[in-house]
């Protein structure tokens, strides 16, 4: 029985409990969201989850830390470096997205390392797999990719990404307008590509009845995942876009009429003026299901800041109805992330999640901010580095250049306004 079905039946599940109280959430609002599709625990049957969260309405923003290997590059003990990196930076979930090495390995060990929700994505492995066998993917078959679907779901994950809203008809709309990146998301490329090289509609699109099956068997939730999310300011908001969308809250309604929970992800590069939008109509589209979004980016032309430019989308679309953003590291664009990468990524989006959780009102939410403005005014430099939210870059920072009196630091000196406020107040 999955948590809906619990919730629905008024069946006790322990995960309600759990994550009420680490969300400071009264138990009855948090199942009452998630009976109506407006928030999802992530949290998969047999999951021993030391760190669950609620996502959706009412909560605070959630952050996601990409990792995984590349058909280049890294492996295990990389991968488990960069877990701990996003877990000790603060993410709230990560999501394995190996394409290379021991891709089924990696992941059990990642998922036995994990204290938070641990996300994946089927398709990479199908396609790992395909060249593996010296097949290209466009030769797999519905089977091959249903079964890549309920490899990750046996092996413990808590939600998955699958690309079922891309549809012929939404290719089509791609190659008959054209976009200056085309199709940048790698499940959704590969679809693509097989839906054209096989003259045939998206299985997993058709057989969406099948992969809600495989989820509900051991409570994994649906990541949807925007398969044509726009990779560049100039395909933000087109037919493609906007067509993928409504149909992911067509198969969202399904899911959860069978009792599992569904996440709906978004773009991708959109222009800040553009955001506002695009939050709202995800919302009407897919009956205020939790989005989930990648930044946004609002600007193409800044590799190695991108961790700034989505954090700078990211607290605009938090602010009007994203729910869960997906970290965005200085690598983007340029190369596989690292551990440190890994760790600016997360800082920058839960700065821009709890900037947006202060305007949206979330109780408790300025408190934090508050503390930190007192032990400022205090000068006492120990709570400020206790509440900061990289602790340990703060103090390093401070350290590079003492002040001659240590109450100070030293951009004023003895110039400084808050010491004279002693004096003045």
């Amino acid at each position: 029985m999955t948590l809906v079905e619990s919730f629905r039946n008024g069946t006790p599940d322990v995960r309600l409990g759990k994550t009420a109280a680490a969300e400071n959430i009264p138990a009855d609002t948090l199942k009452d969201g998630v009976i109506g599709g407006t928030v999802v625990i992530p949290w998969a049957a047999g999951h021993d989850l030391a760190k669950p969260i609620a996502v959706g309405t009412g909560c605070r923003v959630k952050v996601n830390a990409n990792i995984g290997t590349s058909p280049d590059t890294s492996g295990l003990d990389e991968e488990l470096a960069k877990l701990s990196a996003a877990v000790s930076a603060g993410a709230d979930a990560v999501m394995d997205l190996s394409i290379g090495g021991g891709i089924r390995s990696i992941r059990r060990k990642i998922r036995e390392a994990c204290p938070v929700s641990l996300g994946s994505v089927p398709m990479y492995e199908a396609a790992f797999m395909a060249a593996s066998r010296g097949e290209p993917f466009r030769r797999m078959t519905e089977h091959d990719m249903l079964e890549a679907v309920r490899l990750h779901v046996e092996d413990g994950v808590d939600f998955v990404t699958v690309h079922c809203g891309i549809t012929r008809e939404a290719v089509d709309f791609v190659r008959a307008h054209g976009r200056v990146c085309g199709i940048t998301s790698r499940g959704g490329s590969l679809l693509a590509r097989w839906m054209v090289a096989n003259n045939r509609e998206n299985p997993l699109y058709t057989h969406f009845d099948d992969v809600v099956d495989i989820c509900k068997s051991r409570d994994v939730a649906l990541s949807l995942g925007d398969a044509l999310r726009p990779g560049a300011l100039a395909d933000s908001g087109d037919r493609a876009q906007i067509h993928e969308l409504y149909t992911l809250g067509d198969l969202a309604r399904r899911a959860r009429a069978r009792g599992v929970q569904v996440f709906i992800e978004g773009p991708g590069h959109v222009p800040f003026n553009q955001i506002a939008a695009q939050m709202k109509l995800e919302k009407i589209a897919c009956d205020n299901a939790p989005f989930y979004v990648l930044g946004p980016l609002v600007t193409d032309i800044a590799p190695g800041y991108d961790h700034i430019v989505g954090a700078i989308g990211g607290t605009l679309a938090a602010t009007c109805g994203a729910d869960f953003l997906c970290y965005v590291t200085p690598a983007e664009h340029l190369r596989l992330p690292n551990a440190d990468d890994v760790r600016q990524g997360v800082i920058a989006s839960r700065i821009a999640a709890h900037a947006a959780d202060i305007a949206n009102g979330i109780p408790g939410a300025r408190d934090w901010d508050d503390a930190m403005s007192r032990a400022r005014k205090a000068r006492d430099w120990g709570t400020q580095f206790a509440l900061a939210i990289d602790p340990e870059f703060a103090r390093t920072s401070r350290g590079l250049a003492q002040p001659k009196n240590e109450s100070v630091c030293s951009m004023c000196g003895e110039f400084c306004a808050l010491r004279d406020e002693d004096e003045l107040l």
